[in-house]
């Protein structure tokens, strides 16, 4: 008989074995010794693409280990798992939770095209959502678009996810839904009754002072604080250390957009993180990658290795400032992260696992990262995204 629990519980296994089957039974099999008989609530599983052709072997290898009353997954660029990152080469990671009174729905969304425009069907009701993660095949469903009619629909929805991209190309991605391999659109769950915080790390620090913007359109920006914004961009350019000037030569630049303007002042967390995209001399209009308002608040950042781990290590305590205890967490990090970024390896893993104090940690490297700030989900880049669970 299966021992009862009234705490959420998190398990996680990780496989470097070269045939996939053989590397997700072995995951799986960790991942569910770590529940202690406990019955399996929700699974991941993620694989990474040089076992893209074992996938529907190794998802039935993982089922049968698991006996998961939910499962989604799918084949990724490259797997993080406990306190590792697989950049590269033959992986297999699982996560499995056992989550008491909560109520689990698993969905596939696929995006088609209407008189409209393009629509998307198979979403579930996602009011009063505790927590909607979303794994995306970047290739059939338009993430972005998504999430911005997802706002206006629903309000603010606490989202994690990505973009899977698997070997890299069209027609061949495998995305994981119960005992389904599915080739396009998004996979997802939605948990209600659990205990979960979310958590996006932008990897940025701010230079300058916060600037309101008095003249804007679309996602041009004519004026900050009253003056032309490339005259304001020069200015903060000339306040700045050294290293910073040289981080924003480099392409380290980018504009912090303010979501949630109610509060007196600002952190990390509260800025949007987007690239400049263009700057006009002759008018001193600056173009960033995304929409903006008059009466907005923005402020210029700077992205390097030493802010992106302050920036992780941040938004972590903060999530662990009230003594909670973690159960586990799911990571969903950018593929320009890693040894891309850092000097060494497995750096979000281990900075997870540590805050965390433990290793049921789960997740891969995405080609776009999906997470919420002001409480609204956006697809970003060079981030990594959190869903950390509690126990209780």
């Amino acid at each position: 008989m299966r021992p009862k629990t009234l705490t959420c519980r998190v398990g996680a296994g990780l496989s470097i074995a070269g045939d996939g089957v053989r590397a997700a039974h072995r995951a799986a099999r960790d991942a569910r010794d770590e529940l202690g008989g406990a019955e399996v609530d929700l699974a991941f599983l993620f694989l990474s693409a040089e076992h893209h052709e074992d996938a529907e072997e190794a998802l039935a290898a993982a089922s049968e280990q698991l006996d998961a009353a939910s499962l989604i997954g799918c084949v990724a660029e490259g797997v993080v798992g406990r306190d590792r990152e697989l950049e590269h080469g033959p992986g297999a990671v699982v996560w499995a939770a056992t989550l008491p009174g909560s109520l689990i729905e698993t969905f596939h969304a696929v995006a088609f095209g209407t008189d409209e425009g393009v629509a998307v069907g198979g979403l579930p009701p996602l009011d009063d959502a505790d927590l909607v993660t979303l794994l995306v095949d970047p290739f059939t469903f338009p993430a972005s678009g998504f999430l911005t009619e997802l706002t206006e629909s629903e309000g603010d929805i606490p989202v994690v996810g990505g973009l899977a991209a698997g070997p890299g190309g069209p027609d061949a991605q495998a995305l994981f839904l119960d005992d389904q391999v599915l080739t396009d659109g998004a996979v997802g769950v939605v948990l209600r009754g659990v205990r979960v915080s979310t958590v996006v790390s932008q990897g940025c620090a701010p230079v300058g002072a916060d600037s309101v913007i008095t003249s804007a359109e679309e996602n041009v920006v004519y004026e900050l604080a009253g003056k032309p914004a490339l005259e304001r961009l020069h200015g903060e350019l000339r306040s700045m250390q050294p290293e910073q000037q040289q981080l924003a030569a480099q392409g380290g630049l980018l504009a912090g957009l303010v979501i949630d303007e109610n509060r007196s002042e600002y952190g990390r967390g509260d800025y949007l993180m987007r690239g400049l995209l263009d700057v006009d001399e002759e008018s001193g209009a600056l173009t960033i990658g995304e929409a903006v308002r008059v009466g907005q608040t923005l402020r210029f950042h700077v992205r390097d290795a030493r802010s992106a781990d302050d920036d992780l290590r941040e938004a972590l305590a903060q999530v662990m400032a009230d003594g909670d205890r973690a159960a586990g967490a799911l990571l969903f990090t950018c593929n320009g992260r890693g040894t891309n970024m850092f000097s060494e390896p497995d750096h979000d893993a281990q900075t997870v696992a540590d805050a965390i104090h433990g290793e049921a940690l789960a997740g891969f490297f995405c080609a776009g990262e999906i997470g919420p700030v002001g409480g609204r989900p956006f697809l970003h880049g060079f981030t990594a995204t959190l869903a950390v669970f509690l126990e209780n």
